[in-house]
């Protein structure tokens, strides 16, 4: 593996490990084509209840928008288990995204959020055995606006302008029942060295140990090209078997001579042909923007039914 510079490999053995082999190292099934819509941000309006719908797009009404589409084979798309789809009845697809939605998509709605504490090391960490879903990603990729867009609440993680201010295990509580972990963004070189060893080593000790990790959120910024240093971090996660779901930030940023000259939609799928390599199957991904709330139902949606089948199981 090329680009596993930041971590060494070590296996995980915990409850997330067989979540992960189900969705992510199943055998290939049979190539299925498939329109899935890369849609252009608009303002989230929709809300959720027990049959959410809002978030979604009959894949027969998408082929003839105007918005860019993307052919997505079967084995491209993110299949939860115990979730079957078939020609006759083609599935129903988060927008903006690779994700099936199953039965377990429910209780996705945001009530309450509240800061509960800040570890440097694990063990320190909240020890109610509730679910959670950590967010991390290059400095200044935007993590903190999209936690604070997740829950509707501008202030409730603090951003900043300067890169590298999380430097702590943050753990917000959401509804009561699950968390929302804001982790150390990485690859920010203005940081002393021991200190970016510091972060990597308990950043690194909490994928591989936390035993209520449900999956981690890797933000990507898709305003730019891929960077080594993203693809070297989904590699480490795949290759150490932490459940990943990649979130594709700053969607809303559309102008073609800069960053390369190409649109976001364009630099996610250049992305995705860079870590096909590494993995067996694509691993599901979201884009999102915390300018227009893009994504924002849609990541509600699907960990609401990463959440209630890790419970279920």
């Amino acid at each position: 593996m090329a680009f596993l510079t930041h971590f060494p490999i070590a296996p995980i053995h915990h409850q997330t490990q067989t979540l992960f082999t189900r969705f992510i190292l199943s055998p290939k099934p049979k190539p299925l084509l498939i329109f899935a819509s890369l849609s252009s941000p608009q303002p989230a309006t929709s809300h959720f209840s027990s049959t959410p719908s809002s978030s979604l797009e009959p894949l027969q009404d998408i082929s003839t928008t105007e918005q860019p589409t993307l052919q997505i084979a079967k084995e491209k798309l993110f299949i939860p288990p115990e979730t079957e789809i078939c020609s006759e009845k083609p599935p129903r697809i988060l927008k903006g995204s690779n994700i099936v939605l199953s039965k377990y998509a429910r209780d996705a709605q945001v009530i309450s959020a509240e800061f509960v504490k800040s570890s440097v090391e694990t063990e320190a960490c909240p020890s109610d055995g509730s679910p959670e879903f950590a967010l991390v990603g290059r400095s200044n990729v935007g993590k903190s606006s999209l936690l604070n867009s997740i829950v509707k609440r501008k202030k409730l993680a603090l951003t900043s302008k300067k890169p590298g201010k999380t430097q702590c295990i943050n753990h917000f509580r959401i509804n009561d029942s699950w968390y929302l972990v804001d982790l150390p963004g990485y690859g920010y070189a203005s940081a002393p060295n021991e200190l970016r060893k510091d972060w990597n080593k308990f950043t690194r000790d909490y994928f591989l140990n936390r035993s209520t990790l449900v999956s981690v959120f890797l933000l990507i910024d898709a305003s730019i090209p891929a960077k080594k240093i993203d693809l070297e971090y989904a590699s480490w996660l795949g290759q150490n078997q932490v459940p990943m779901t990649i979130i594709f930030t700053k969607c809303d940023k559309r102008k073609k001579k800069k960053n390369g000259g190409k649109h976001p939609e364009e630099n996610v799928q250049d992305f995705q042909d860079l870590i096909s390599e590494y993995f067996e199957a694509v691993p599901p991904w979201i884009m999102t923007s915390s300018v227009t709330n893009q994504g924002r139902d849609e990541i509600l949606l699907h960990m609401s039914q990463l959440r209630n089948y890790w419970l279920k199981h």
